[in-house]
């Protein structure tokens, strides 16, 4: 796939516990010309993360207002939480020419297929199903009927790969982000 001549917004999508958000650990330290936007969510926040940095933590109203206000790219219900991508921020980065990626959820990149056609739609895959559970489980944040139902989740995700552009398997952090970049960039 050819390189755009301007910066694009990409996604990175796929199923909880895939690694998503390392990988996109990865591309902030190794492309710094790369901006990920930060989603708006109203799941708690779990231990160690930053209001701003890791999400923007809000209350079910506030997320109401930001849908009705129009401010969202994309949102969608993942867990019994909320998510969104603020339009905004992301907007104002494409037009000042820096690339953005966006880390969101089967439902998000659907909806921003639709609002950006030429968006790049990767979707980042497990190297196996049991190494999938495994992931899930090892996190220790959840309770075992979460873990079930992000599981029910993933095998509707992992059905849908071929609706993304191109597909990472990841199974090792440094390539797939490297993989993740050379497309980007």
């Amino acid at each position: 796939m050819p390189a755009p001549d301007h910066p694009r917004l990409t996604v990175l999508s796929g199923p909880s516990g895939v690694g998503k958000s390392t990988v996109a650990r990865y591309v902030v330290d190794h492309a710094p010309a790369v901006w990920v936007s930060v989603s708006a969510t109203t799941r708690p926040r779990r231990p160690g993360e930053r209001d701003g940095v890791d999400y923007w933590f809000v209350s079910p109203a506030e997320f109401d207002r930001m849908v009705r206000a129009d401010e969202l790219l994309e949102h969608a219900e993942f867990s019994g939480n909320r998510y969104g991508t603020p339009r905004g921020p992301v907007l104002e980065r494409l037009a000042a020419r820096i690339p953005v990626l966006l880390e969101i959820e089967l439902q998000g990149a659907r909806q921003v297929r639709r609002a950006v056609p030429d968006a790049l739609l990767v979707f980042l895959a497990p190297p196996s199903w049991d190494e999938l559970v495994r992931r899930l489980g090892d996190r220790g944040t959840e309770p075992a009927s979460v873990i079930e139902r992000r599981l029910e989740t993933a095998r509707v995700e992992l059905a849908a790969q071929a609706e993304f552009d191109a597909v990472i398997v990841n199974d090792d952090v440094e390539l797939a982000g490297a993989r993740l970049v050379t497309l980007m960039v």
